[in-house]
C-alpha cells in the first residue's frame, strides 16, 4: 500500500525544533518514519497492527497514515511538502500536501489514545497544523503566532495530546492559510470510539471537498481566487478520475464528508435516503435524525451520512450545484442558446481552423471532440454503459452489488440491469402504455370530470409491474 522512502534533513536542519524547544541530532534520529504515497487510487483500509482495536475507514482516492507505538504513545510523522497530484488521467497539478499526496493521509486513532504527531516542513515558507474540531491544550491548537511559533522550512515540530472524544475531524494549516489551503494542504482525522461495536457500520468511507483554480494548460493553482474556482473535487480528484463507492447489498454504509472549500455543497445521493449521523461536533442522537437525500455541507463543516444499501445498481452521488460537476469551466461566457452562428462559422474558421459552433441548442459538449490545451480536461466527460455521462468535478457513483466480501472494495464494473428495468424509447402503439380507464369502484375512486385513473397491469410491455 505505502511506498516508504528515507527522510533526509536539509542544510541547517540538524537541530530539529520540538514545539518551542530543540533536540540534538541523536534525538532527531528517533523520529518515526514518514511513509509516502504515490498512488491516486483508493487504498485498502488499514487494520490496526497494534494499540486498541477499531473498525477502519476507507479514504476515497486516499489512504491512512501508519504509526508506531512508543511507550504507549501512538506516533505519526507528517511531512508538509510540494506534491504532484493526478486529478484525473490526462491532468496533473503541482500542489502542496503531506507525505506525497494532497489531501494528506487520513489519521485514525481511538478515543483516549495519547497521540504524538511530528510535523516536518519541506515547504518554501513557514507553516503550522490546526487540528480542526479537536479538544486539546491551547498550545497544541496550531494557530501560528497565537498558539505557537510557525514551523520554519527545514524544521520539525511536535504536537501531543489525548484524543478526547470520538468523531470525525480535519487538519489544515493556520499559517498563510489562504495560499496553503488553496494549494491543497488538508487531511482527514477519525477518532474511533473505545467500544468497536459502537456506531459500527459495514462500510465506512471518508473524503474531503476541495477546489482549485488551475488555468487550462497550466499546472499550479491560482491562490488568489476567492470565487471563480474551475475544478471542484472529491479528495483532489475530478470525475471520471474519482473512484466509485463500492457497497454490498443491504450493507449499512457511512460516508464522512469534510468541506474545506470556500462555498457550501449540497451533496446528493440517488436511489436511497440517508440520515446525518454525525458532525464535527460529534454523533447526532438517533432521536434527532430525519431522512434526507441531500445534505448541505457548509464551509469548514463535516457531515457523516448513513444509509442502508438496499437497492442494486450504480447510483449517482454528487454536489447538486451544477457547475460543481464540470471541469475546467470558463467564466463570463455569454449564452448562445437560440443564436444561429452558421453565418459566421466560415469566416471564423479562416482565422481559427479548429473553431466549433457551441451552445446554440444548449450546453451539451459530451459528444464533441475538440483540441484541448496540454494538461487540462474536458468540461464534461466520462463514459457510462449507455454513453457519455456528461459530468465532471464532484461526481461519482455508489455501486451496490450482491455477494461482496466484507473487505472487497474493487470496482465491480457497470451494473447489469434485469430485463425490463431500463427506461426505453416509446415507438408508438398502445402495447407499452398503461390503461387509463376509470377504476371499478365508482364510490371510492371514480374519476372526477377532467380526470383519469391510471391502471397499471403486469404484461403491458417492457417493465410492467
Amino acid at each position: 500500500m505505502v511506498s516508504r522512502r528515507d527522510f533526509f534533513y536539509g542544510a541547517g536542519a540538524g537541530a530539529v525544533a520540538l514545539g518551542a524547544g530543540l533536540v540534538t541530532r541523536a534525538g532527531a534520529a528517533s523520529l518515526p518514519e514518514a511513509p509516502m504515497m504515490d498512488k491516486a487510487a483508493t487504498q485498502p483500509p488499514l487494520a490496526p497492527p497494534n494499540g486498541r482495536p477499531y473498525n477502519p475507514v476507507v479514504t476515497l482516492n486516499g489512504w491512512t497514515l501508519p504509526w508506531r507505538m512508543k511507550n504507549g504513545v501512538k506516533e505519526f510523522h507528517l511531512v508538509a511538502e510540494p506534491v504532484v497530484r493526478e486529478m484525473a488521467p490526462g491532468m496533473k497539478a503541482n500542489l502542496w500536501g503531506y507525505n506525497g499526496q494532497s489531501p494528506g493521509p487520513t489519521i485514525e486513532v481511538v478515543e483516549g489514545d495519547r497521540v504524538r504527531l511530528f510535523v516536518t516542513n519541506k515547504l518554501p515558507e513557514h507553516t503550522s497544523i490546526h487540528w480542526h474540531g479537536q479538544r486539546l491544550p491551547n498550545g497544541m491548537d496550531g494557530v501560528a503566532g497565537l498558539n505557537q511559533p510557525a514551523i520554519q522550512p527545514g524544521k520539525t515540530f511536535v504536537y501531543e495530546f489525548i484524543a478526547k472524544r470520538p468523531g470525525t475531524f480535519m487538519y489544515h494549516p493556520h499559517a498563510d492559510e489562504m495560499t496553503q489551503m488553496a494549494m491543497g494542504m488538508m487531511g482527514f482525522w477519525v477518532t474511533h470510539p473505545k467500544d468497536p461495536s459502537l456506531h459500527r457500520v459495514d462500510r465506512d468511507f471518508c473524503f474531503l471537498l476541495n477546489a482549485y483554480d488551475i488555468d487550462p494548460g497550466s499546472f499550479t493553482p491560482n491562490t488568489s481566487t476567492m470565487l471563480n474556482f474551475n475544478l471542484w473535487t472529491f479528495n483532489s480528484r475530478v470525475f471520471p478520475g474519482i473512484d466509485s463507492i463500492v457497497c454490498g447489498l443491504n450493507d449499512r454504509v457511512r460516508i464522512r464528508i469534510g468541506n474545506l472549500t470556500m462555498t457550501n455543497h449540497p451533496i446528493h445521493l440517488h436511489g436511497h435516503e440517508f440520515v446525518v449521523a454525525g458532525t464535527d461536533g460529534g454523533w447526532t442522537p438517533p432521536g434527532s435524525r430525519w431522512p434526507e437525500v441531500t445534505a448541505d455541507i457548509a464551509i469548514g463543516q463535516m457531515r457523516a451520512i448513513e444509509f442502508d444499501a438496499t437497492d442494486l445498481g450504480d447510483w449517482a452521488f454528487h454536489c447538486h450545484k451544477s457547475h460543481h460537476t464540470m471541469n475546467a469551466m470558463g467564466h463570463g461566457l455569454p449564452t448562445m442558446i437560440g443564436v444561429d452562428q452558421r453565418g459566421v462559422l466560415g469566416k471564423i474558421n479562416k482565422l481559427v481552423p479548429d473553431y466549433m459552433v457551441m451552445g446554440a441548442n444548449g450546453g451539451s459538449m459530451g459528444e464533441m471532440e475538440m483540441p484541448l490545451p496540454d494538461n487540462t480536461l474536458p468540461m464534461m466527460t466520462g463514459q457510462g454503459p449507455f454513453g457519455g455521462v456528461e459530468m465532471g468535478g464532484m461526481f461519482t457513483t455508489v455501486k451496490i452489488r450482491k455477494g461482496l466480501a466484507r473487505n472487497d472494495y474493487k470496482d465491480p464494473g457497470w451494473y447489469k440491469h434485469p430485463a425490463g428495468t431500463v427506461a426505453y424509447e416509446w415507438k408508438g402503439g398502445d402495447s407499452a402504455m398503461p390503461d387509463a380507464t376509470p377504476a371499478p369502484d365508482a364510490k371510492s375512486s371514480a374519476a372526477k370530470p377532467g380526470e383519469t385513473v391510471l391502471k397499471v397491469r403486469k404484461g403491458n410491455g417492457h417493465g410492467g409491474h
